[in-house]
């Protein structure tokens, strides 16, 4: 049941950040996420510069994209999953949160590096830059993770 509570707040996350933190009875959090997500949202024209993405419009997205509010919603975005997880009983073992911080900063990474970056020649754009590297930077903060605490003795503190 508690694993299914962590999912949950993981997939919540994924529709909002700060849906989990209201499933999870953090109120106050929850509504901070939420504004944020919305103040980030709306300056960024993130909803906006997801339409011509998904159509493949790539160029259009770049154009319409405000870079410096965009930049700030790959943290928010992990950081509020991050907490969801943790409210829910995630992130007890060492290191847990390492994933999420590396998915945030390769995030930014990517949507920094999304008006040149090309794979196979292809633009990608801001949004599926940036998705590409969140996951890229989770799988390879799972690894960091594991290599960490294999190497690490976390007994003595």
């Amino acid at each position: 049941m508690k694993k299914d509570k962590r999912v949950e707040a993981i997939i919540w996350s994924i529709a909002l950040p700060g849906f989990a933190q209201l499933l999870n009875k953090s109120y106050i959090k929850g509504i901070f996420f939420i504004l944020l997500e919305i103040i980030i949202n709306v300056q960024a024209r993130f909803n906006y510069v997801i339409i011509p993405s998904f159509q493949g419009n790539t160029d259009v997205a770049i154009e319409a994209t405000n870079y410096q509010w965009i930049m700030f919603y790959p943290c928010l975005y992990m950081f509020a999953m991050w907490d969801a997880y943790t409210d829910a009983g995630g992130g007890k073992k060492p290191l847990s949160y390492i994933p999420f911080a590396s998915a945030a900063f390769l995030g930014t990474i990517g949507v920094i590096a999304s008006p040149t970056f090309q794979i196979m020649g292809v633009l990608l754009g801001p949004i599926w830059t940036g998705i590409l590297a969140h996951i890229f930077g989770f799988i390879i903060g799972i690894f960091i993770m594991k290599l960490l605490r294999r190497i690490v003795d976390f007994d003595e503190e």
